[in-house]
C-alpha cells in the first residue's frame, strides 16, 4: 500500500531540504538557508505524525529520522556558522589564516548532534520530552542566530566559537526539556508549554522570524527554571 511509504517519504524530504540549505549555507545565501533548514522542520514534524496517523511506522523510518535530522540540525546549521565566519569575520586578531583552521571547530557541532540522536534512538525516557536540546532547536538557534549576526559586525567570532562549544554540551547534557506536542490543551500539565508560546509572541512581533533564536533562548531558560524548581521540591 502506497500510504506505508508516506512517512519515510516525507523524511526523505527532510533530507533533501537539509542538503539543499548546506549549499545555500556555503555560498552564503542564508536566508535561504535558514528557511530550507525551517522546511526541513516541517517535514521532521509532520512524518512522526504521519506515522502514527496511518500507522505506518517502521524501523527503517526511525533510521531514516537520524541520518536526516544529522543533515539537516547536524550539517546545515554548523556550514552555515563555518560559511559566515569565512566570509565575514576573517579580520579577527588570530590572522584570516590562523582563523581558518580555527573555524573547522564548528563541526564539533555535527559530531555533538550525532551523538545527540545515536543517545535518542536508544533512551526509553525520551518518548514525549527530551533530555537535552532537540537538535532541531539547535538548528533554529544558529540559522536565525546567523541571520541577526549579518546586522552586527561587531560579533566576536571566538564568541562564536565559545557558543557552538556551549550548544554541543546543551545537546548532550541531562537537562530535562519539555516537547511542544499537545496531548490535550488544559493549563495544567501543559504549563511550560503555554508559558513559552506566551513569551515568544512578543519576540516574534518586535523581532520577526529573526527574534526565532531568542525564543529558543527562552525555550532554554524555562527547562533551566523549571528543572531547578523540581529539583528543589523533591529534596525538601
Amino acid at each position: 500500500m502506497i500510504r506505508k511509504y508516506i512517512p519515510d517519504a516525507l523524511t526523505l524530504m527532510n533530507a533533501f531540504c537539509g542538503s539543499v540549505a548546506t549549499v545555500f549555507a556555503f555560498q552564503g545565501r542564508y536566508p535561504l538557508a535558514a528557511g530550507f533548514i525551517v522546511l526541513a522542520a516541517v517535514f521532521d514534524f509532520f512524518d512522526g505524525f504521519a506515522a502514527r496517523l496511518l500507522h505506518a511506522g517502521s524501523e527503517i523510518g526511525k533510521e531514516l529520522d537520524s541520518l536526516s535530522d544529522l543533515i539537516s540540525f547536524g550539517m546545515a546549521p554548523s556550514a552555515m556558522v563555518y560559511s559566515f565566519l569565512q566570509l565575514h569575520l576573517q579580520e579577527s586578531v588570530l590572522g584570516a589564516e590562523h582563523w581558518t583552521w580555527l573555524s573547522f571547530a564548528v563541526f564539533i557541532m555535527v559530531a555533538a548532534s550525532a551523538l545527540r540522536l545515536a543517545r535518542f534512538n536508544l533512551d526509553p525516557r525520551q518518548t514525549s520530552d527530551f533530555i537535552g536540546l532537540p537538535t532541531p532547536a539547535n538548528a533554529i538557534f544558529w540559522a536565525f542566530g546567523i541571520l541577526g549576526f549579518q546586522q552586527d559586525n561587531r560579533v566576536d567570532p571566538l564568541w562564536i566559537l565559545a557558543g557552538v562549544l556551549v550548544f554541543s554540551w546543551l545537546l548532550n547534557c541531562a537537562l530535562p526539556m519539555f516537547s511542544l506536542k499537545f496531548k490535550h490543551f488544559h493549563w495544567k500539565g501543559n504549563e511550560l508549554r503555554y508559558l513559552f508560546l506566551a513569551g515568544i509572541l512578543p519576540i516574534l512581533g518586535l523581532l520577526g522570524l529573526r527574534g526565532l533564536a531568542i525564543c529558543i533562548l527562552w525555550y532554554i531558560i524555562l527547562c533551566t527554571i523549571a528543572w531547578r524548581y523540581r529539583s528543589r521540591h523533591s529534596l525538601s
